[in-house]
């Protein structure tokens, strides 16, 4: 065999293993592939870079009770508002309001669950029944996102706005619903308070991890899993799914192909303020009170998670998976701050630069894209 006829096969080899690899990156996704880099750097520097530099608690992030209660629990109720926010921003849209309506929807399961404040005297509405204090946390949670949609599809304020107003309602409501405006406990329902404290898979043959013993994986994370593949089926496979891209990616084509576009508004918000209800009502179960200030704040992490996971901001960009992953590396950073001792005040300007980071890196990304369209055009031209 000569070298003429050697050098074409070796390039076709290179050109076959590229394309593999291409194939590869593009069922990962880049954004997706650029989280899980970030997450693994965001490890080392935790766990290792970090005693360079004399910070001490970094080595005890690898243990099954840092692991299965700081980490896997604590991203729960940021990851159901964010996949939930993913939904409305992919539509060119943005829910403000979603840690209000967190407030509501644990003040209203608890409320039911024991039978406190108006629900004294409502006798339809049994006292004690965990299926329905959840159901009527995420029912008062879906009526409240009606009324974003409505807000934003019939009286057509901006969604922005829309929601910053709902935002300040949403949590005055949560107080007065609140029996004199104070935390309705729920210590004494250990069937409900289960939904946050109990485990699964606690007898399976896990070895130590760093000495900790294995704890089992909370109920609340498979919730958050279970949400999750059921809003990635959504949005992949639904017609649902395909109007909101066709509705963030050119509203006015989405209009021409036939799409109800204020019936697809009024469903996401909907959507955004069930899980943001279900996300309220595990609030109370992890807290034991049904507390009017239980989802303050967390609309900003739950944005952030959005856009660090790959949305862009005009809409019509955006997956489930990268939000999932992206709740993953702010739950990792902010357990990794608090393992190595730095105050809540460090953890806020670290979420607000990792915010601006990533719309930033978004706004970066859809120039690129504009760019790359312009020039093909220029080409076909």
């Amino acid at each position: 065999m000569t070298a003429d006829s050697v050098q074409p096969a070796r390039k076709r080899s290179i050109q076959t293993e590229n394309s593999g690899f291409r194939r590869l990156i593009n069922r990962i996704g880049a954004d997706n592939l650029s989280l899980l880099l970030a997450l693994a750097v965001l490890i080392f520097l935790i766990t290792v870079a970090s005693g360079w530099v004399g910070l001490d608690g970094g080595d005890k992030f690898f243990t099954w009770q840092n692991l299965m209660n700081s980490v896997a629990q604590a991203v729960v109720i940021v990851g159901l508002l964010a996949i939930g926010e993913t939904v409305v921003i992919v539509a060119g849209g943005l829910d403000i309001s979603v840690g209000s309506i967190a407030s509501i929807g644990s003040v209203m399961s608890a409320s039911v669950l024991v039978g406190a404040g108006m629900f004294t005297t409502i006798t339809f509405l049994p006292a004690g029944s965990v299926v329905i204090a959840v159901g009527m946390g995420i029912v008062v949670g879906m009526m409240a996102g009606i009324v974003n949609g409505l807000i934003v599809t019939v009286l057509r304020v901006n969604p922005i706005i829309a929601t910053l107003g709902t935002l300040a309602a949403f949590a005055g409501l949560a107080f007065l619903l609140a029996p004199d405006g104070k935390p309705v406990g729920v210590v004494t329902q250990p069937e409900f308070t289960w939904l946050a404290q109990g485990r699964l898979f606690q007898d399976l043959p896990i070895p130590d991890l760093n000495g900790s013993k294995w704890t089992g994986v909370p109920f609340l994370t498979v919730i958050l899993i279970f949400v999750t593949v059921i809003f990635h089926v959504l949005m992949a496979f639904t017609d649902f799914g395909r109007a909101i891209y066709a509705i963030g990616g050119n509203e006015t084509a989405a209009r021409l192909a036939g799409i109800n576009l204020n019936r697809v508004r009024v469903l996401m918000y909907m959507l955004s303020g069930g899980v943001a209800g279900l996300a309220g009502v595990l609030l109370t179960a992890r807290t034991t009170s049904g507390n009017p200030i239980n989802g303050v704040g967390l609309e900003l992490q739950a944005i952030t998670a959005v856009f660090l996971g790959g949305a862009a901001t005009a809409g019509g960009k955006g997956t489930i998976i990268g939000t999932f992953l992206a709740v993953i590396v702010v739950g990792v950073l902010n357990n990794g701050m608090n393992l190595l001792g730095f105050n809540t005040f460090v953890q806020r300007v670290a979420l607000g630069l990792l915010l601006i980071g990533a719309v930033a890196v978004s706004q970066w990304r859809q120039a690129r894209e504009e760019k790359a369209r312009a020039r093909a055009m220029a080409r076909q031209a």
